[in-house]
């Protein structure tokens, strides 16, 4: 899928270090960010990811019946990408929230405060080789068809115009 090419939006590469660390609220700010600025795969790359945080937010504050909504829907967003999605690792999510989903089952509504939170594994991704930096403000940007455009300030470049930063 050509949508799963190239970098994460660097709003979603904040949401998935909010993510890995526990923090789902502000994952899910994060991402939605992300999800608002992106069409095609990425945006349901993004989407998928943001309700799977809220999915966990639920589980931390002890909401059954959200979490399992809210899962499912985040299933549905994410079943259709392959395994690595802009250097998402979506296979290996999957996976690990099907394990959350059936020990959420397991234990019930009236168990929930006996989950494991060490179920709630982090997101495995890397980041892009490269990102072009805009060279008025400074923020991220990514190639389409040698036309850039500055998510933050909306200038238009040509590739001959940027700086090429390599991580």
């Amino acid at each position: 899928m050509s949508g799963c090419i190239g970098t994460l939006h660097s709003q979603a590469r904040e949401g998935l270090r909010h993510f890995n660390a526990g923090e789902y609220f502000e994952a899910h700010e994060a991402l939605e960010y992300a999800w608002n600025a992106e069409e095609g795969e990425a945006k349901k790359l993004y989407r998928g990811i943001l309700q799977m945080a809220v999915a966990y937010l639920h589980i931390q504050r002890g909401n059954y019946a959200g979490a399992l909504k809210v899962y499912e829907r985040s299933r549905k967003w994410l079943e259709g990408l392959p395994a690595v999605c802009k250097g998402v690792h979506i296979g290996q999510l999957r996976r690990d929230a099907e394990k959350v989903v059936e020990a959420l089952k397991r234990l019930g509504p009236e168990r929930i405060g006996e989950f494991d939170p060490a179920l709630l594994k982090p997101v495995k991704w890397q980041a892009g080789k490269s990102l072009y930096t805009c060279d008025r403000c400074g923020s991220e940007m990514y190639e389409k068809n040698c036309k850039v455009v500055c998510p933050n300030c909306g200038n238009r470049f040509d590739c001959s115009d940027l700086n090429l930063y390599f991580d």
